[in-house]
């Protein structure tokens, strides 16, 4: 067994003698897509990672995780190497805002039960995922539009912590064209979640998804296959929207992505 140290936060390597490549980022929010010999054992933090029959393999790291993961790779003749990736851990935006009323803090209790069901729906619609890696082929903008919104941002509202924002918003004109970011299998689209309004939900393979929400138009339905770039629906500000804006949002798993990860062009 070989261990190896990777600390770079934009990285490729590549070990010819076990045929194993990685590039990604190593930030809390990012995703690491690799190629591994076919039919090899990957793990992660000892959580097994799919891979598929060409030996192409991904995963993420939270908003909130710790600075190393332990990546591991058995090849089918029993070698084994070990990866100590050091990921790098980031400052977010903190906003605190206290004597605000009880209603802007928490929903009202009449609503809570609908909001248990959307949770309902939206973790169904990511519990199963295709084991074609869609994501393979990378992924666009979704909207046009001014970055508003950021990921990891989180408001303390009466000194009580709110869900920190997952996503990038873009802020644009009510109606204007919302296009699939990658290709995949649309798993949700409900025109009426609480939180997040109109919303589709798309499996781009091996774990990986996107959300996207408060649309006031939804062009496709469960089931249906999309392709990169494809129309899906139109920018809004249904559900608990201030304006209209799209707000794209990623994971692997359960684990939260940055989009500002894989289109560097969001920066811009």
């Amino acid at each position: 067994m070989r261990l190896f140290l990777l600390t770079a936060l934009v990285f490729f390597i590549s070990a010819p003698i076990y045929a194993l490549e990685l590039s990604g980022v190593l930030t809390q929010g990012g995703l690491v897509i690799g190629t591994a010999t076919p039919g090899s054992k990957i793990e992660l933090d000892g959580q097994q990672v799919e891979l598929t029959d060409e030996g192409h393999f991904v995963f993420g790291f939270g908003r909130d995780h710790g600075a190393a993961a332990l990546l591991k790779i058995t090849t089918p003749e029993s070698k084994t190497e070990e990866y100590n990736l050091v990921i790098r851990q980031r400052e977010y935006n903190i906003q605190r805002i206290d004597k605000l009323p009880g209603k802007m803090v928490s929903p009202p209790e009449g609503t809570w039960e609908r909001i248990a069901s959307d949770r309902t729906l939206v973790a169904n619609a990511r519990e199963n995922s295709t084991s074609t890696p869609h994501f393979l082929r990378g992924f666009i903008r979704p909207a046009e539009g001014i970055v508003s919104g950021v990921y990891g941002s989180q408001r303390i509202l009466n000194g009580k912590p709110k869900q920190p924002h997952y996503g990038v918003d873009y802020a644009a004109p009510e109606g204007a064209p919302v296009m699939a970011p990658a290709d995949g299998i649309v798993r949700l689209a409900h025109a009426d979640l609480y939180y997040t309004g109109g919303t589709i939900i798309i499996d781009h393979g091996h774990g990986v998804s996107s959300t996207l929400m408060h649309m006031s138009a939804l062009h496709v339905e469960a089931g249906q296959r999309v392709k990169q770039g494809a129309l899906i629906g139109a920018v809004g500000s249904t559900g608990r929207a201030t304006g209209p804006h799209l707000d794209w949002r990623m994971n692997w798993r359960d684990a939260r992505i940055d989009p500002m990860t894989l289109v560097p062009e969001l920066t811009e």
